[in-house]
Parts: structure tokens; sequence; C-alpha cells
């Protein structure tokens, strides 16, 4: 959703003579390539990216759909002051079992329980996406999809930890990657639960007047 804030004057105001300006930048809130590819995947290319340091600590009583948006508005507030004539984009993932927040993985031990705990079973992933305007605008949406895993055996899980994929990944893997061997179905956005849902990601871009160089 966006704010009802009045856009500024466009370039094409500018007076009869002047240099017209180039548009405004895009800035990606994050360090991850997989977002970086997904961008491009759509023809979008930002002009920097920069990981925003934010604790991704849950809130105590917080819902996981409401950490999954609150972690995206953070990552790209952090770069605002930074590039305040930018549009910044950021988004982050967040991989639910029940009502339980798995971790990003962090080691080979944290891959080794998640599996376990998602070897069977149907979870959900919830992104969030946030941008903001030059002018301040702010728009953001969180996109739910729902992943069903086959029941792993103790050689896939020993071979996955081997690859070492799963570290540094929410819930401790990646579903463009060895781990698209665990899922059986999918239901919802599968570039969400890469990283980045790219419809409504596009769409927020244009909505609030991104416009490619």
């Amino acid at each position: 959703m966006t704010s009802p804030r009045a856009a500024s004057p466009s370039a094409s105001a500018d007076a009869p003579g002047s240099v017209p300006q180039p548009p405004p930048r895009l800035v990606l809130a994050s360090a991850s390539p997989r977002r970086l590819d997904l961008l491009r995947q759509i023809g979008v290319q930002p002009d920097l990216v920069e990981g925003a340091e934010v604790d991704e600590s849950p809130l105590k009583e917080e819902t996981p759909r409401r950490l999954a948006l609150r972690l995206a508005v953070e990552k790209a507030t952090c770069l605002v002051a930074r590039y305040p004539d930018s549009f910044v984009l950021g988004a982050d993932t967040v991989v639910v079992l029940g009502r339980r927040v798995l971790p990003k993985a962090d080691s080979a031990e944290q891959v080794r329980h998640c599996l376990q705990l998602l070897s069977g079973r149907a979870h959900r992933v919830l992104t969030g996406v946030a941008l903001i305007a030059p002018d301040g605008r702010r728009g953001r949406k969180l996109v739910e999809s729902r992943v069903h895993f086959k029941r792993l055996t103790d050689a896939e899980t020993a071979d996955y930890l081997a690859v070492g994929e799963g570290e540094g990944k929410a819930g401790g893997y990646a579903i463009q990657g060895r781990a698209g061997a665990f899922v059986s179905a999918i239901q919802g956005s599968y570039s969400a639960i890469v990283g980045l849902p790219l419809c409504e990601t596009a769409n927020l871009l244009a909505g609030m007047g991104y416009r490619r160089s």
C-alpha cells in the first residue's frame, strides 16, 4: 500500500533550455545475489547494491507476517538517509513451520536441524517487500507461499550438508539450488520463495513512479 502524499514535480517541468535531470537511482538494500539476479530477470538493474545491517530478531509476540514486513521496511529505511534522492528497495524472507520462525542457518548443524523439521511436511515462506521513493512515499507488500518437502533420507541430508548450500539461508535451504529436489509442490510465488516476488515488486516500482533509465 502507498501513502497518499503527492509526488514531486517531474523533470519534464524544467525550464526550456535547462539540462534534463537524470532519473532517480534505484538502490537495492540487500547483499543477496539472488535478489539482484531476480531483478535483472525482469530487466531492472539497480544503480547500487548495498546490504542493510538490521537486527532480524523477532519482537515479543510479533507474528511472522509482521516480522517479514517490518524487516523489509527497516532494511529500506536503513539506507534512505545515505541515498535520499533515490528509490530504495528492501526485502526480507521468513520461513515458518506451524507458528515457529526458522532461523537463517549459520552452521551445518542448524541446516541439519531445519531439514529434520521440514522433512515430510509443508511450511510457509513469507517475503516482505518495501520501496521508499525519493519524495518520501512508501509502499510495501507481503507475499505468502507454501512449500511441501518430501521425506528426506539421512543420505540426502548428509549430501546437502556436504555442499554447504543451506548456510546463510532462511530455513536452512535454497529452493533454487540442490534443495529443489526436496520440494514436491509449491503454492504461490516461486520467486518470492527464492527471495523477491517479481510480480509484486514490478508493480510497486511502476506504481511509485520508478522508470528504468
